[in-house]
């Protein structure tokens, strides 16, 4: 292998790192549960009773709007956590 080929294959390689790093702006259910390492249907249960800050949005498959994370929210849930259920009074 030449040293040519050698650094084409390098660059192919650096090319498909940069694009798994790259920052979406959204994630939905199924990609933030791969990255917190729980099921999508936890999610989707934290999402509707406020445990992690998501909102609907229309995904174009449908008339349903189904439930996405923001990258920032991402960020927050790895600082802090999940955020505490609010004590009924």
């Amino acid at each position: 292998m030449t040293l040519d080929e050698r650094l084409e294959k390098i660059e192919a390689l650096l090319a498909v790192l940069v694009d798994r790093q790259q920052v979406r702006e959204f994630y939905e259910v199924e990609e933030f549960a791969r990255l917190v390492r729980r099921d999508a249907f936890t999610v989707r249960e934290w999402a509707r009773h406020g445990r992690i800050r998501a909102e609907k949005k229309l995904s174009g498959r449908g008339a349903h709007a189904q439930w996405v994370v923001s990258h920032n929210e991402f960020l927050r849930y790895q600082r802090e956590g999940l955020i505490p259920l609010r004590q009924i009074a």
